[in-house]
Parts: structure tokens; C-alpha cells; sequence
């Protein structure tokens, strides 16, 4: 498969980002959504950062302070039997995530060739609502007409919502509120309306029966959001048999939609695989990826915040060519150029 990874990968680092107080770091700066703006490639990037613990010991948690407009530190010890540190993105309790070790904003980086990019030095959009405590995250853009609509992961104590902004320059942003309530995330909105509505796809996780898979949705007005239907479910190929999610914005092509869509097996291995949906009924599955396009192969893939992945939540096509920006090891942005044909070789007919 003819999958050109950048040379310049990553194309951005955490060491890229200046953090937002003098006493955090920044851990990664990755999944971002992308848009084209004139001449400029438009990364909107999930910058998470943490603060910086005094003693080996501490294991220091930022949460938005109720009030919204300060963070405040949680301290607690690496030692404390009451907790599980195993994985480094999150404290379980019980069993259960209980806390984020991170909290991530949204962050832009602008380039004139798609390569090299420079970072805004302040937030885009930082968190400032009680559905935001733990962070926003993994925003995805989609231009509709003469603006462009972020939809990002709101995450709280409450659980993992959707937000909803937008953008006509990439410099002001306004928030329209919850799209959708927990728990959801990976959501997607089509760059145009279809039959007169306007359409997205979705994630909901659920906490019974049933697993996290996708779903697609349509609205009148990007407010109001129903007539919700599966859409397809955990793959029986290995590589996306234990999770799955929309990675990129829907892309048009002459075979019907092109979603690029992530899945992780047992092992918690994240790659790329592909779908097509029907042009005028999209929550019609025309053929899905039997194997993956992208696996994380690169150093920068396979080693980092957390190995073995590779998330992407947007690209853009240039002539038969899909450009696809992606999280590598949950750390840094990397690109690469995947000939449209492989990603269809890749694709086996749904029944």
C-alpha cells in the first residue's frame, strides 16, 4: 500500500505548543480537525497539558474550577491503594475512570503548505463550562457554506458530551451548547445537507447492552437532532472488532461518501480503516474496510503518551489523493498522503 507518511513527521509537537500557565506542560498535541481557509491549512488541534508535580511522588490532576474561569489542582499520591495509575491518561477507582490527568483545550496551527506550521500561542477554545471540568477534545470541522462548525468531545465528571461552535476566520469562536448528551463522542457533521437536512454521525457508548458503535443523525437546523438509527457495528476482521468510532469529516466522492474511521483491537491498537456511504441515503453502508489503511507502524506511532495508535479526525482530498492528519501515540500530529485506490482495495461489500 502506497501510504506516504511526511518526511517532516510529526508535523507538530507538544515542544510546539507553549502551555497555557507557567507550571503546566504540554503532553500532546494531536487529533486535530482540519479545514482549508484560501491558502492556509487550518489545524484545530487537542492540546492537553497537566501541571507540573513537585515531588515524584505526585500525581496532580487539573479540573476547571466550578466557577469556570480558573483550574483548580487536585494532588493525590502515586502510593494511595485507593487508586489505579496503570494507564497514564486517567485515575480508575473501583474499577472505573475517575479522573483525567490531563485537560485539554483547542488550539489552532496554520500552514501555507500543508507541512509546516505555526501555533497559535493562545487557546482557540479553552474550558469554561461545568460540562467541560475535565476538557474539550477531539474536534472535527466541517465547512458548510461560508462557515465552519467545530464539534468537540465535553468532558465532565457527568460523562463525555458534544459540544458545538463555530468559525468563520479561525480567530473568534461562539459557543451553541451541547449537541448531544452523554455518553457520545466522535461526531461528525456532513459538509452538506442531503435531502434537505443537515446530517452527522455519532458514537454513543453504552453502559448495559450493545457496544460503542456508529450512529447517524439528521437535523433541521444543526439544533435540534433526531430520527437517530445504527449505522455499523464493531468489525469481524480483528483490527476494529473491540472499538470503533468517525475519525474524519465525510468526504464526497464518486462512490459515495468516504468516512475514514477509527478501531482498536483487544490489545488497544488504534488504526485507520475506511467506509463508504450511499450519496443520497447515507445511513446506507455501501462497503467497509476488511483490513486497515493505516496501522502505527513509525517510531512516533508505536511509542509515546500512550503506543500504538494512530486517530485521525481530519483530512481533506486533493485530487485522488486523501491528505490525512492524524494523532500518533496520543502525543503529536503526523500526516500522510494515501492514494484514494488503496483505501478503496482496502473495502469489501456490505451485505
Amino acid at each position: 500500500m502506497a501510504v506516504i507518511r511526511c518526511e517532516s513527521n510529526p508535523v507538530v509537537r507538544p515542544q510546539d505548543v507553549p502551555p497555557t500557565r507557567p507550571n503546566f506542560r504540554v503532553l500532546g498535541a494531536f487529533n486535530a480537525g482540519v479545514a482549508v481557509r484560501g491558502d492556509e491549512t487550518i489545524l484545530l488541534l487537542r492540546v492537553a497539558e497537566a501541571p507540573i508535580p513537585e515531588q515524584e511522588s505526585d500525581v496532580l490532576i487539573p479540573l476547571l474550577a466550578e466557577s469556570g474561569d480558573d483550574v483548580s489542582i487536585i494532588r493525590l499520591q502515586s502510593a494511595d491503594s485507593r487508586y489505579d495509575f496503570s494507564d497514564s491518561r486517567v485515575v480508575s477507582e473501583n474499577g472505573r475512570v475517575a479522573m483525567l490527568t490531563s485537560l485539554s483545550h483547542l488550539r489552532v496551527a496554520r500552514s501555507r503548505d500543508g507541512v509546516r506550521f505555526d501555533v497559535d500561542p493562545e487557546p482557540a477554545l479553552f474550558p469554561r463550562l461545568s460540562m467541560e471540568a475535565w476538557g474539550i477534545e477531539d474536534p472535527r470541522v466541517t465547512q458548510i457554506e461560508d462557515r465552519y462548525y467545530v464539534t468537540y468531545s465535553s468532558v465532565s465528571p457527568r460523562g463525555v458530551a458534544v459540544g458545538l461552535a463555530e468559525t468563520t476566520d479561525f480567530r473568534a469562536f461562539t459557543r451553541l451548547g451541547l449537541m448531544l448528551p452523554p455518553e457520545n463522542k466522535d461526531v461528525m457533521l456532513f459538509p452538506e445537507r442531503i435531502g434537505g437536512k443537515y446530517c452527522a454521525l455519532h458514537r454513543p457508548v453504552p453502559r448495559s447492552f450493545g457496544a460503542p458503535e456508529m450512529w447517524i443523525a439528521e437535523s433541521p437546523d444543526l439544533v435540534h437532532w433526531g430520527n437517530h438509527r445504527f449505522l455499523m457495528g464493531l468489525g469481524e476482521y480483528g483490527w476494529d472488532s473491540a472499538r470503533m468510532g468517525g475519525g474524519a469529516v465525510p468526504i464526497r466522492t464518486e462512490r459515495g461518501w468516504l468516512v475514514l474511521y477509527h478501531g482498536a483491537d483487544a490489545s488497544h491498537r488504534y488504526s485507520m480503516g475506511a467506509a463508504l456511504l450511499d450519496l443520497e441515503e447515507p445511513g446506507r453502508v455501501l462497503a467497509r474496510s476488511a483490513r486497515p489503511f493505516l496501522e502505527p507502524e513509525a517510531d512516533y506511532e508505536r511509542n509515546g503518551f500512550f503506543g500504538g495508535v494512530v486517530f485521525s479526525c481530519g483530512a481533506i482530498r486533493l485530487g485522488d489523493t486523501i491528505r490525512m492528519y492524524y494523532g500518533a501515540a496520543d502525543e503529536t500530529t503526523a500526516m500522510a498522503d494515501i492514494p484514494l485506490r488503496d483505501i478503496y482495495d482496502t473495502l469489501a461489500e456490505e451485505a
